[in-house]
């Protein structure tokens, strides 16, 4: 990660209010599905990723074109 977990919480709470059990989805930084072999991976508009933990739920995204 390029920041570490108190200094994401810290940002986050200048402008939000954290309540305990949120999740931060942190994604991961840019380039990485390029390093997927033997064919690198690219999400596109109109994918849903899902991200969910056993017990807590699950959260749905859709991809949009920037």
């Amino acid at each position: 990660m390029i920041f570490n977990v108190p200094k994401i919480v810290s940002y986050l709470s200048n402008f939000m209010t954290l309540q305990p059990g949120d999740v931060i989805s942190t994604g991961t930084p840019p380039g990485v599905g390029m390093g997927i072999k033997p064919v690198p991976v690219f999400l596109h508009p109109g994918q849903t990723m899902r991200l969910g933990i056993q017990g807590l739920g699950e959260q749905c995204q859709r991809t949009i074109s920037a």
